[in-house]
């Protein structure tokens, strides 16, 4: 009996070792092409300090420090491009590799892969990667794999409240890659959103379901997100940079939240005449702040943030009442659904929020955009 566990053991080992001599079965290489080689979408500027950074480098003597260091997110920058490859996968390296307590990773440093459907004129969503950076910051994901050989419309979306210094489309070597068709997005009349995190995308679960990005994709256009979380503040020279910034077709301003109520009564015109001496034919459309779930509650903040946006109605009736053209404005009821499960802490929104805030104003925006 032992001589026969013993020989069975012996041709167990030798069974091992000779499976061992077969290579591992690898999957194909890929072939990475870096986004500025495709159609990079949603930027206003060139003279950037990175590549997918959102504000002009001369602006960095004339603002604060953190209003500055936030617009190094790419919040909103993506990458058009087509391709018949079976996978397709995404390489990055990020900024800072940051954390935040009250956003998940895959919004805050994720990616966001989606395909064109011809069928339903209509992007689809297809799957995210979880940030996991090595010690270089580097993360990589496959999003799809085994799809069915024929040329689709794709996007990624960059991350949202951290910067990328390089970004590279993955696709099967051979397969072929272009910058996709122009009109799936179109490069032509922009719109500029300038804010608060309500538009740089905090705290959205991933990135595609930031609202500038939502709306994006509805409208069939290119929405340049200048959100900047806590720095909205209606700052003069972000105002000048922003009239600069070519072919736009509407401004979105929203940046009540960050503004105290002196600033919302003080800065407001000056801010809002800025773009429209500069550029008087272009809409623009003013947002109020949303009155938070709190404030049903807290009978000091229940008070201050209605008289925030009855400032800044004010200025807006101001404006108005010297020229009635080309502005708008859009009060705070139901903005965003805050009222009930729109938010993660009170304030910042969730997925949910997102979507209220979407369904309120795209069909405002494309009614003014016709």
């Amino acid at each position: 009996m032992k001589q026969a566990i013993l020989a069975l053991t012996t041709l167990m080992c030798a069974l091992a070792a000779a499976a061992s001599d077969f290579p591992e079965e690898k999957a194909p290489a890929m072939h990475e092409v870096e986004a500025r080689q495709l159609r990079v979408i949603n930027k206003g500027f060139d003279d950037t300090e990175g590549p997918y950074t959102r504000i002009p480098k001369y602006l960095k003597d004339s603002v604060r420090p953190t209003l500055y260091e936030r617009a190094q997110c790419s919040a909103g920058i993506g990458v058009r491009f087509a391709t018949n490859s079976k996978r397709i996968g995404v390489r990055y390296r990020l900024k800072w590799d940051t954390h935040m307590l009250h956003m998940a990773d895959t919004g805050l440093k994720g990616t966001d892969l989606y395909i064109y459907d011809d069928t339903d004129s209509a992007w689809h969503y297809v799957n995210t990667n979880r940030p996991n950076a090595d010690s270089l910051k580097v993360c990589q994901k496959i999003y799809v794999e085994n799809m069915a050989p024929a040329m689709r419309e794709c996007m990624i979306y960059f991350p949202l409240y951290d910067g990328v210094e390089e970004l590279y489309v993955q696709v099967d070597s051979g397969a072929v890659i272009t910058p996709g068709r122009p009109d799936v997005i179109s490069p032509r009349g922009r719109i500029v959103a300038y804010g608060t995190s309500i538009l740089q995308g905090g705290c959205a679960s991933r990135t595609g379901m930031a609202s500038t990005n939502i709306i994006s994709r509805e409208l069939n256009r290119e929405v340049i997100n200048i959100g900047i979380s806590g720095e909205g503040k209606q700052d003069a020279c972000m105002a000048r940079a922003m009239a600069s910034i070519p072919d736009v077709a509407l401004y979105l301003l929203d940046p009540v939240p960050n503004c105290t109520e002196m600033q919302c009564d003080t800065l407001t015109y000056d801010f809002v005449k800025i773009l429209r001496t500069a550029r008087p034919d272009v809409p623009i459309v003013m947002v109020e702040g949303p009155i938070y779930p709190y404030c049903r509650y807290d009978e000091s903040l229940g008070s201050y943030l209605p008289r925030k946006n009855e400032a800044y109605r004010r200025n807006y009736e101001r404006l108005k009442a010297e020229n009635p053209d080309n502005l708008y404005y859009v009060t705070s009821e139901n903005l965003d659904g805050v009222e009930d499960d729109g938010t993660v802490d009170g304030i910042h929104l969730t997925d949910l929020g997102f979507r209220h805030y979407a369904d309120k104003l795209t069909p405002i925006l494309k009614e003014i955009l016709k």
